[in-house]
């Protein structure tokens, strides 16, 4: 093996070992239970509310107490859709989620449809962007919530926030994002959007993994997902991951201090990336290329005539982890419900990659996939006796 390209930060990064440094003390120094009124308890809670602070300052948040601290943005998401439409003894309503959202918006909002919600899934233009006015075409007088996520995590493009929450907003409804994908890599600040909640998960911000918050505004009701002790103010119950929120905090300020440097050298590198991609394979397409607005760290393609885990596998044996569709269901050999709704057709959604880089990743990473890609593209495509006919039929063009 040549050398070795991690390129799929999307899924997860590595935790920064100056979020470990911070982490360590409360593992067997400060370890106490923030909920305990000895001193060493006293001092976790201290520790506790310093990170609550730290992330609410860093979102635009009006109070430290708009922070619920979670295992991750599966939790949150899960919290907030089943939380927010259920919240106050709640058994019915309209629900709105967009048809590209992560799984963990999808599912509880499914969840809601069988216990007696009506739930609308919206669907994304083929630029990848869920539009203003198809929100407002899909809005009703009895809608209760909607949640689109800010920042696709497999096509990378970005949902105008702002506008959506208000047209929801308009008609009494709350508004949810999925910002997972999206915060400290990009501006995001809860106020200049409008929101009502948002969801985060610490694992995509180099911090630990089984760490997140949920963001609720200040005076939204919430029914409490997780019951027990009455911790997070009753919102979450169970002992708080002290290092991990701290952690979480650290990564996040990491985040936002390194930001205006990060954004413009990974939109290069992704850039680079698709123009050699590109360039070098016949056929293959960036997908939601004409967005207006897409993430710095994501370019997703479509390879005709080739499958998506048979790339994957080969590039794995050549040291390089990329992902095709999400990687939190890429052991199903169903396509990306992401390509679908964009309109991307079957045969092409199955030859989907994803490539998405971060704070380690170099032009030589970037290089090195594609010049080991271009051989693996062409060895599968000549193994495939269905090419030339894929080829003719979806692209109008012949071999």
């Amino acid at each position: 093996m040549d050398r070795t390209a991690y390129l799929d930060y999307a899924a997860t990064t590595p935790t920064d070992q100056r979020v470990v440094d911070a982490m360590l003390p409360f593992f067997t120094e400060r370890y106490g239970n923030a909920n305990s009124l000895y001193a060493l308890g006293r001092d976790a809670a201290r520790a506790l509310e310093e990170a609550r602070e730290r992330v609410a300052t860093s979102i635009g948040a009006a109070k430290p107490e708009e922070i619920i601290f979670t295992s991750g943005g599966t939790e949150s998401d899960n919290t907030a859709i089943i939380g927010l439409a259920t919240a106050g003894g709640r058994a019915k309503g309209h629900v709105i989620v967009s048809e590209f959202e992560h799984h963990a918006v999808l599912e509880p909002a499914w969840w809601l449809g069988k216990h007696g919600f009506d739930v609308t899934e919206l669907k994304p233009r083929t630029n990848g962007i869920v539009h203003p006015e198809d929100l407002e075409a899909a809005l009703r007088d009895d809608t209760i919530l909607v949640s689109v996520m800010h920042g696709n995590n497999e096509i990378g493009t970005v949902q105008p926030l702002a506008e959506l929450a208000a047209l929801a907003h308009a008609r009494g409804a709350l508004f949810h994002t999925d910002a997972a994908q999206t915060l400290g890599k990009i501006d995001f600040n809860v106020a200049e959007l409008g929101v009502d909640a948002a969801s985060f998960s610490g694992h995509k911000i180099y911090g630990a993994k089984g760490t997140g918050a949920l963001y609720l505004k200040h005076g939204t009701r919430l029914a409490p997902y997780l019951l027990g002790g009455g911790q997070e103010n009753k919102r979450r119950s169970g002992t708080q991951d002290l290092s991990g929120n701290v952690g979480f905090a650290t990564a996040l300020e990491i985040m936002d201090a390194e930001r205006a440097t990060e954004i413009p050298r990974l939109t290069a590198l992704r850039d680079r990336l698709a123009e050699r991609l590109l360039d070098a394979i016949q056929y293959s397409q960036l997908n939601a290329a004409s967005a207006a607005t897409r993430l710095p760290h994501i370019a997703n393609f479509v390879i005709p005539g080739v499958e998506g885990e048979a790339m994957l596998l080969h590039l794995d044996a050549a040291g390089i982890a990329v992902s095709t569709g999400s990687a939190c269901s890429s052991g199903s050999l169903k396509p990306s419900h992401v390509l679908l709704a964009i309109g991307c057709p079957v045969e092409f959604a199955h030859g989907s990659l994803r490539v998405s880089m971060g704070r380690f990743t170099t032009e030589e990473d970037v290089d090195y996939l594609v010049e080991k890609l271009v051989p693996v593209v062409e060895r599968l495509r000549s193994m495939n006796p269905l090419y030339e006919k894929t080829v003719a039929e979806l692209l109008g063009v012949k071999e």
